[in-house]
């Protein structure tokens, strides 16, 4: 066999080799994005125009974050918060729409505090995601409850929802193991005899 045949060979060997780890490493980085945003990775796929797209948003909004100081809540701050958040809930009984609006601001307080950054709705969804990517969904859920029920067309079973989809990131973002579960399940039952009064 002449010695470009080999070469050839060799080339072909290479180029093999060459694409094999390509895809070994893409499998890797889609693995280990799938397990770092759960749900969330899903999400994004599913709407992205390709898989490569959403891996590389994915990506960009790991390196956004980074790029903020995200700090834990004091133990004091966080007992403020907890205090704030049995006052929201206890609303609710009584003005469900104030309740959801005063919790779709508690939480965006939190956030500050927390050290993510305030701009539009969508990308402080998509910055949130990083750290708690498993009920972002929830804060998707609860502000596009709070939109409806601000424009007049959310009834008290929409505004149930978004209280209960908003506490479940508000937990998260305070160091859900601080609070009582108790206290949430009774709030929670409170809530949902409050719907059925009405």
């Amino acid at each position: 066999m002449p010695v470009w045949a080999w070469i050839l060979i060799a080339i072909g060997a290479v180029l093999v080799i060459a694409l094999i780890a390509w895809q070994l490493m893409t499998q890797q980085r889609s693995r280990k994005l799938r397990g770092e945003f759960g749900p969330e990775y899903e999400r994004t796929v599913s709407s992205a125009e390709s898989k490569r797209e959403a891996e590389a948003e994915l990506a960009a909004r790991k390196e956004r974050r980074e790029s903020f100081d995200v700090r834990a809540l004091t133990v004091e701050e966080r007992a403020r918060y907890a205090d704030e958040w049995q006052g929201v809930q206890a609303q609710f009984v009584d003005d469900p729409n104030g309740a959801v609006i005063r919790a779709d601001s508690l939480i965006q307080s939190v956030m500050v505090d927390r050290g993510y950054p305030m701009e539009d709705f969508d990308q402080r969804a998509a910055d949130v995601s990083v750290d708690h990517p498993r009920v972002v969904e929830n804060y998707r859920e609860g502000h596009r409850l709070y939109k409806k029920a601000t424009a007049g067309e959310g009834t008290t079973e929409d505004l149930r929802q978004a209280m209960r989809a908003y506490r479940r990131l508000f937990e998260e973002l305070v160091e859900e193991g601080d609070f009582e579960d108790a206290d949430y399940d009774t709030a929670d039952d409170q809530v949902d005899r409050e719907t059925v009064r009405r």
